[in-house]
């Protein structure tokens, strides 16, 4: 299969099969200069866009190496079915109404992908595939790129963002576009792992609507990491995950959307979200790659460690708030005594040196002084410096000081080994010719000030991700969660805590009495207590009152389960944790087509209100766990904020003995839940729990 999606990427010949659609295929290739055999097929038109028609794909003179087949849904079957029995290599389907259109086009999706065989197949329902590489569009539309040497590849499941993204104007080297429809037989994994093949491809971006197998998924991000490509996702329709599970905050908070961040970070993939940055980011990492740790740096630490340069000081104080309101993932470090020096010498003395820099137009007449200014900048030692510079429109102004400026940079940085970029803060004011220019030096073009921020964070965050494979290996695959085969069963809050109790997380002293025993069980158990109503079908006592806390009386324990509890209920009685520093959630569940998540956050009855929360694949190493959970504005309180500082090691070993638990009941456990999670400056202690699990084979029957 792997040789058809290669014949079907770069095909030295191809048949169109068809009407209109087909003809604009043919017409599409001559226009980027297709320099293969074409063929035409069709029953009655004597040529398709000057290519005379054969009468069906039997009467073809020679094997093609792919198809674009623009004929109706029925019809399309049967002729996939012959240019398999010819050997053709690849194919695309053009035509809708298969899976997408109910349960008769899933049928008919079935039998078209038996008559495909070993055809490598695009579609259906899909626009089809352009390689500005080869020139060749098996597509059924307008296309608005061309011919390239080298440059990225764009997968998308959405014809229309594929079709908007040939015709971007960003100066963007687009190497393949296609639309991949249904996916009925290649998918995106495969076309990923054959693109990696050519090294004339630079980068990958994913459109993604739904998730593909996880499993292929994996094996195209470890060929990507081995070979330094870097792989951006855009990701729309955060429900194609699959159904929420709704019973407990974890699957509120770990919905589709958290889901699919947790599976593209552990693939070492960037996830953007919006189409303008993913255009940047995939120009970023055309020109430069991911961006591993730059000289003076730890291998694998840290985040992005850049510099700006501009002539002005509001420029400057800009770059830096936006810098600061994101979440840690860039840095603007000081620069260097010895880098200081340097750009000391060569600007006025009213200049203060620091980074952002604010270079001022002193020197702007100087092209000498200016060369030495950026050659002292671009050799700060970090992982990317970049000039902030809008050129002046053409048609009313006069760009030459700015063109002045732009040469002096681009001569500094031929003479550097850094990674280079100039930025405009406004898209529209970095003009083609400009960007031209600046590829062709190795300098990225960026359009749009927050835009280039969020693309340069993403390629560090892919260039961090592929020294911690190098490091430690590629990650663990994500545990498979496939879907129970029996009902679902929720334990009670005793139950659900003993499961706990069994695994070493620590649980309150209490007693499980009728709800009249209540205030002699708090005497046994100590005051003060909490008090709660025992039922599997209450998930969240909170909610409904059925939880009391903080009794110091029998008086008071009796008014409490008055207050919620039938004369013939259950109730639980524990003793009341004080100190507590912190509240968290712990949860795990399982997503039948992303793998088993765990859930870490800020816990207690604000648990979705604070939304201050992480989620991870498992299995989950230490040090990845931890890195997580030093993003949560909640760990502070555990870690040294205002002085105060707790034992984490009890925190991470409750986290991990879930986790461990899940992993060791992968084709039972649901969901696991605690919240709150009480932290103590010594101990944690489960205050509360659900666990949901498949029910056990001999009680499926009773």
């Amino acid at each position: 299969m792997r040789k058809n999606v290669q014949r079907l990427l770069a095909p030295e010949s191809f048949v169109a099969i068809g009407g209109r659609v087909a003809e604009v295929a043919i017409e599409q290739s001559r226009a980027l200069g297709f320099g293969g055999r074409i063929w035409a097929v069709h029953p009655t038109r004597e040529s398709l866009a000057g290519v005379a028609c054969h009468r069906s794909v039997g009467d073809l003179p020679e094997v093609p190496d792919a198809a674009f087949v623009g004929v109706s849904r029925e019809r399309a079957v049967a002729v996939l079915g012959e240019l398999a029995g010819l050997g053709v290599g690849g194919a695309v389907c053009h035509a809708s109404g298969f899976a997408e259109d109910g349960e008769e086009g899933a049928a008919l999706e079935r039998r078209l992908v038996a008559a495909a065989g070993d055809l490598a197949l695009v579609g259906p329902n899909c626009l089809g595939l352009v390689s500005y590489l080869d020139g060749v569009a098996l597509w059924s539309d307008q296309q608005g790129g061309s011919r390239v040497e080298r440059g990225v590849a764009i997968i998308s499941q959405s014809g229309n963002i594929a079709l908007n993204l040939t015709m971007q104007r960003r100066s963007l080297p687009i190497a393949h576009v296609v639309s991949v429809g249904n996916c009925a037989v290649t998918g995106i994994p495969e076309l990923v792992e054959a693109m990696l093949e050519d090294p004339r491809v630079t980068a990958i971006g994913l459109h993604l609507e739904g998730i593909p197998e996880v499993t292929a998924l994996a094996a195209a991000a470890r060929a990507a990491a081995s070979r330094g490509v870097g792989v951006v996702v855009l990701k729309a329709g955060g429900s194609a995950l699959g159904a929420r599970l709704t019973a407990s905050h974890t699957s509120s908070l770990a919905g589709a959307d958290s889901l699919a961040d947790a599976l593209f970070e552990r693939l070492g993939f960037a996830r953007v979200h919006r189409v303008e940055t993913f255009v940047e980011t995939l120009k970023l990492l055309h020109v430069h790659g991911p961006l591993r740790a730059g000289a003076g740096a730890l291998a694998g630490a840290g985040p992005a460690r850049i510099a700006t340069a501009s002539c002005s000081g509001g420029e400057a104080a800009h770059v830096a708030d936006l810098v600061a309101a994101r979440r840690g993932d860039l840095l603007l470090p000081a620069f260097s005594d010895e880098t200081t020096r340097r750009l000391e010498r060569e600007l006025d003395s009213r200049v203060r040196v620091q980074n952002p820099l604010d270079y001022h137009t002193y020197i702007w007449s100087d092209p000498s002084a200016l060369r030495s200014c950026f050659a002292a900048f671009l050799d700060a030692g970090l992982d990317l410096q970049a000039l902030l510079l809008d050129v002046p429109r053409d048609d009313r102004c006069d760009a030459a000081e700015f063109d002045a400026v732009l040469a002096a940079f681009v001569a500094a940085a031929q003479g550097s080994s850094t990674r280079a970029a100039v930025v405009s803060s406004l898209p529209e004011s970095l003009p083609e010719a400009v960007r031209a220019r600046l590829l062709d030096a190795g300098i990225a073009p960026m359009q749009g000030l927050d835009d280039f921020l969020c693309a340069v964070a993403a390629a560090r965050a892919i260039g961090r991700a592929e020294e911690a494979a190098h490091r430690s290996g590629p990650p663990a695959p994500p545990w498979p969660a496939t879907r129970p085969t029996s009902s679902v069963e929720s334990l009670d809050e005793p139950s659900a805590k003993a499961v706990l109790a069994g695994i070493g997380v620590q649980v309150p002293r209490s007693r499980v009495v009728p709800a009249h025993d209540a205030a002699t069980a708090a005497a046994e158990v100590g005051w003060p207590v909490v008090v709660k109503l025992v039922s599997a079908d209450l998930l969240h006592k909170s909610d409904v009152g059925a939880v009391v806390v903080d009794l110091a009386t029998p008086v008071e324990v009796r008014r409490a389960v008055e207050s919620f509890a039938e004369p013939g209920d259950t109730v639980l009685v524990e003793e009341m944790i004080q100190g507590v520093v912190l509240e968290l959630l712990v949860g795990v569940h399982r997503d039948p087509q992303v793998g088993v998540a765990l859930t870490v956050g800020a816990g207690g009855v604000l648990a979705e209100l604070l939304d201050d929360v992480v989620t991870v694949l498992l299995p989950v190493d230490r040090e990845a766990l931890v890195d997580r959970l030093a993003t949560l504005r909640c760990w502070r309180l555990l870690t040294g904020f205002r002085g105060r500082s707790v034992d984490t090691g009890p925190v991470l070993e409750a986290i991990e003995a879930v986790a461990a638990y899940a992993g060791s009941r992968l084709d039972e456990l649901v969901e696991l839940e605690i919240n709150p999670l009480l932290v103590l400056p010594d101990r944690v202690v489960a205050a509360d729990a659900v666990v949901r699990r498949a029910r056990p084979p001999d009680e499926e029957d009773r």
